[in-house]
């Protein structure tokens, strides 16, 4: 019973309790341990447990069973890591432990990287698609440039693939929602030949979305994702190949930001929907916003066995992604006299190659080492067109429902329709040496030394005329919409011209070291030093404008701290995994937020210094077979040290001392999971409850966000075989609505899809 003067947190709490406390009283005592868990985070297998890293790892049938089905669900499994949802993936980052880099130039690089079977994504866009058999998912916390290096000063996700299978294997699953999303997935493994096997999947999934648009009496942030992807699997004498090619493409209708406060009587007349805050779920939109993806890929890896137990890996890769933005930038639905119309489009289109060497010594051995070189290129290319209707005045009466007068588009004497568009091509090229040693001083004592020599370059060509009113072809200015071409007035330093160039280049030598030592047989403690790195960029947007945009942003360095704890106890029931970190950032680089013409444009800069410092723990206790409890806890405290002035105005910066943006302080996950056999059937209870501390959405603590929890829980039943599994799930049983992102102080609010309760079932099918 739960007294009636709790509060409501401890209450939801304790509901998530009250079920696992029912789960362990039903359950039988009988010998229990956590699952041993098999990773590459230093491109070695090993036990997540011998690694002096922290880090996360999360296999996919976990994945599958808390229903996440792509790299934004893991937000609620690891607390570490946040995510900030854009209208389009292009604009969409990984947060670690407070930091991230939130970008629209395609000129700058992700703090946080993301590696797809062994090949480092040029960009962060490209990992947020579904995940599809894959293995596990590896999260490592903190810099770690010696072994993945490109681009990870924050931190790195890894994600693995499933291989293929040495007997036929078919697994299909099928699954739909009270608030219409239908998903089907059918995949085929087994033996093709001596010593080779391959997978093959197919999948599709369509989602009606969580945002009314009444302009077009339409469902909108939904989507319609499908696509294919083959492995081939040769695991023989000499050595092990891996060739994985894959296909995806998507047609999302997202994500449309809801006004969430007054734009004035007017306005919200014409939008004809009374702000609620996070409650809103309408929009009057006259352009849907959408996201469109398409990306395929080809990856060869291959560990070859060579001189005395020494392993030679190579990974090669291919990837090539396209996503095309649309946009309502002023979320009315049409133009008024003084509030102008904003339309965006724009297209980015990625080509990446890269190839790594590695020679790494037997494991077994008190001196083990890799030595290894990497090569990597990047071409991204970013066509983009804004256009905006505006009027001071208008032939048009005003609407007597609304008050407002709207500009006449027939009148092209009073009403304008200036525009721009602007093509950027950016260039990034990066070798690497790196090498790594751990030297067994005593059988309990290790010492671990790396380092990583980098050369980096960054080269861009941006193109774009001033701009123009579309009816006449004379100059005219409008919202978001500069007057001067790329290349700047000669006036103020520029060329004169409508193209920038720059080109720059850095070398940089990062590394770690690390002292562990195991206080008992499954107790280790170690504590590291790692410098981070991530290179070079430049500011290259719409509005980019030489010479202001065009002065190379130098790297982005860090400097981490670590002390950590792996452990388990009572013969392997209950794991504890703990670490403290301090990391000081130097050269950040991030947004200054500058009003062009009465629209916001961003300007990437190196903004000076941040710390991020805190500490986590990830807990699991395994009392019994098949039952599970999970709790995961996250500090981090990442603020500004030191805000350099803004590159524009060199006024001083009053941000000094405020926190990051979408960098909680503290986040958790309790849960708990329970397989039985109940005659002839087995249950699968599954429950937890995920909570965010307050944070904002963007720099000088501006956007406030409020805490929120959610409480997920699910219910399955299978034969005693569980070749045949139907599953349950309701997300967010209370019903507590929350947002993503508040921009311009609530005017506009990301609604996620999970702020409102929904159930599914999910069927799946094995066969062998």
């Amino acid at each position: 019973m739960i007294p009636a003067n709790t509060s409501g947190m401890a209450k939801r709490v304790a509901l998530v309790f009250s079920v696992s406390a029912a789960a362990l009283a039903a359950a039988v005592p009988a010998h229990a341990q956590v699952d041993e868990i098999i990773v590459t985070a230093q491109k070695v297998r090993q036990n997540i447990q011998d690694v002096p890293i922290a880090i996360s790892a999360v296999t996919g049938d976990a994945m599958a069973r808390a229903g996440a089905k792509s790299l934004e669900d893991i937000t609620s499994i690891v607390p570490s890591v946040t995510f900030r949802k854009g209208t389009t993936n292009a604009n969409s980052a990984i947060v670690m432990r407070g930091v991230g880099t939130i970008s629209f130039s395609v000129a700058a690089e992700p703090s946080v990287s993301t590696v797809v079977d062994g090949v480092v994504l040029s960009r962060s866009g490209q990992s947020f698609l579904d995940l599809v058999d894959f293995d596990r998912l590896e999260v490592l916390r903190g810099p770690q440039g010696t072994l993945f290096g490109k681009n990870a000063s924050a931190g790195l996700v890894n994600i693995v693939s499933k291989g293929g299978t040495d007997h036929l294997e078919a697994e299909a699953n099928v699954s739909g929602t009270t608030d219409e999303e239908y998903r089907a997935k059918m995949s085929l493994s087994g033996p093709i030949g001596q010593d080779l096997s391959g997978r093959v999947t197919g999948f599709y999934g369509t989602y009606d979305g969580n945002i009314k648009n009444t302009y077009y009496d339409k469902t909108v942030n939904g989507y319609e994702h499908y696509g294919a992807r083959g492995l081939l699997d040769y695991d023989g004498e000499g050595g092990r190949v891996r060739l994985i090619a894959d296909y995806f493409k998507a047609d999302d209708d997202c994500c449309a930001e809801v006004t969430g406060v007054s734009r004035g009587a007017v306005l919200d007349a014409e939008l004809g929907i009374a702000p609620q805050g996070e409650d809103t779920r309408k929009v009057n939109q006259n352009l849907i916003t959408r996201s469109l993806d398409r990306q395929y890929s080809f990856t060869l890896n291959a560990d070859i066995d060579t001189f005395a137990d020494h392993t030679f890996s190579i990974v090669t890769g291919y990837r090539n992604w396209k996503n095309t933005e649309i946009r309502d930038g002023d979320f009315l639905p049409r133009a008024l006299v003084g509030t102008p119309q904003l339309h965006d489009r724009g297209t980015v289109e990625t080509d990446q190659v890269s190839a790594e060497v590695r020679l790494a010594s037997p494991q077994n051995q008190a001196l083990t080492y890799q030595v290894g070189g990497f090569l990597w290129y990047s071409k991204n290319t970013q066509d983009f067109t804004r256009s905006d209707v505006t009027c001071a005045t208008s032939t048009s009466p005003i609407d007597p429902a609304t008050g407002a007068r709207p500009c006449n588009l027939a009148d092209t004497v009073n009403t304008l329709f200036p525009t721009a568009t602007s093509r950027s091509d950016v260039s990034f090229r990066n070798w690497a040496l790196f090498g790594q040693s751990t030297y067994e001083i005593t059988p309990a004592l290790r010492f671990t030394l790396g380092g990583r020599f980098t050369h980096d370059s960054v080269s861009y060509v941006h193109t774009r005329a001033p701009a123009v009113n579309a009816t006449t072809g004379l100059p005219a200015t409008g919202a978001g919409l500069s007057g001067v071409g790329a290349g700047g007035t000669i006036a103020t330093g520029g060329n004169g011209t409508n193209t920038s160039r720059g080109s720059t280049s850095a070398d940089n030598f990062s590394g770690k070291a690390v002292l562990q030592y195991d206080v008992a047989d499954d107790v280790m403690v170690y504590g590291s030093f790692t410098r981070g790195y991530k290179g070079p960029a430049f500011n290259v947007f719409f509005n980019h404008t030489a010479p202001t945009n065009s002065a190379p942003i130098d790297p982005e360095k860090s400097n981490s701290y670590e002390v950590g704890l792996k452990s388990q106890f009572f013969d392997r029931m209950l794991q504890v995994n703990a670490s403290v970190f301090l990391v000081d950032y130097k050269g950040f680089q991030a947004n200054n937020f500058v009003l062009l013409n009465g629209a916001v444009v961003t300007n990437l800069t190196n903004a000076g210094t941040v710390r991020s410092k805190g500490f986590e723990v990830d807990a699991t206790f395994a009392p019994t077979s098949g039952l599970t409890f999970r709790a995961n806890a996250a500090y981090a405290d990442a603020t500004v040290r030191k805000f350099n002035p803004n590159p524009l105005t060199n006024a001083p910066d009053a941000r000094d001392g405020t926190r990051l943006p979408l960098a909680p302080k503290f986040s958790y996950t309790l849960g708990a999971d329970y397989d039985v056999d109940a005659g002839p059937v087995k249950l699968y209870l599954s429950s937890d409850w995920h909570h965010v501390s307050k944070q904002f959405s963007d720099l000088g603590e501006s956007g406030p966000i409020d805490p929120y929890g959610l409480w997920n829980a699910s219910v399955g039943v299978s034969d005693p075989d569980d070749q045949y599994r139907l599953t349950f799930m309701v997300k967010n049983i209370l019903d507590d609505s929350y947002v993503l992102l508040n921009t311009t102080a609530g005017q506009r609010l990301m609604i996620p899809r999970d702020a409102d309760r929904y159930a599914g079932l999910n069927l799946r099918a094995r066969f062998n």
